[in-house]
């Protein structure tokens, strides 16, 4: 038998697994943003209203900046059975959102719900947001949607003039959002036509206002808590 070493030849590489890249595990980019305002103090009140003690505080108001095609994965897989009903897509923090005019709103989503492709059988709510700063879209309306099927979730965000808050009720497709629709009515005071009883949920028939509208003064009423009553917010202490 011969002590030589035999000489191996170069070995074949070694197939890695592939990474991971769907949408929702790649770190979303800084972007640019675009602004839509300017807040002072902590929650935009002025006056007396503001009781956090960070009334000299001035912080501009930003919205992250519309996203380009490809988006990702299966982020274009919605686009393109949501095209041509979208207005702009906003990717953030991995998160992928479709904004859409309101005249569109119950096509996108019968869409979301009927298309094989798409399959959102699940509307997990409607919130509302107020921008004051956002001329002529001062009313944001956010619907958060899951397909179970695959297992993906994504926003619908339609946008109003506080001029004119109606939009469209998407109880005719998801019987669900209705009470959602109500609460977004009675904190921001967005009107959904077609709504089947659009009525205040949480505050009185009679209550003046929507309280998480950003130009809603912050306390203002008394309190009575076991016979003692508590001042509102603004007259309890000063921090000038």
């Amino acid at each position: 038998m011969s002590d030589e070493k035999q000489v191996e030849g170069p070995k074949e590489a070694v197939e890695q697994p592939a990474v991971d890249q769907s949408p929702e595990n790649v770190p979303a980019p800084t972007g640019e943003v675009r602004p839509i305002g300017e807040r002072h103090g902590m929650f935009g009140v002025q006056g007396t209203g503001d009781t956090s003690g960070y009334g000299g505080l001035v912080a501009p108001v930003v919205y992250p900046a519309a996203a380009q095609r490809p988006y990702g994965g299966w982020f274009d897989v919605v686009a393109d059975g949501l095209d041509p009903l979208i207005e702009a897509v906003v990717i953030h923090r991995g998160e992928i959102t479709f904004h859409i005019a309101a005249t569109n709103l119950v096509a996108a989503t019968r869409l979301l719900r009927d298309d094989p492709a798409l399959r959102f059988e699940l509307c997990a709510g409607v919130s509302g947001v107020h921008y004051p700063g956002d001329t002529g879209r001062e009313l944001h309306a956010v619907y958060s949607f899951l397909s179970m099927t695959f297992n993906r979730r994504i926003r619908v965000e339609v946008s109003v003039p506080d001029a004119d808050p109606h939009l469209p009720s998407i109880t005719p497709v998801y019987p669900a959002a209705d009470w959602h629709e109500r609460e977004a009515f009675d904190m921001f005071g967005l009107i959904f036509d077609g709504h089947p009883a659009l009525t205040r949920i949480l505050m009185p028939d009679d209550w003046p206002g929507h309280p998480q509208r950003k130009d809603y003064p912050l306390g203002g009423i008394p309190v009575e808590y076991k016979g003692g009553t508590i001042p509102p917010p603004d007259q309890r202490r000063s921090y000038s």
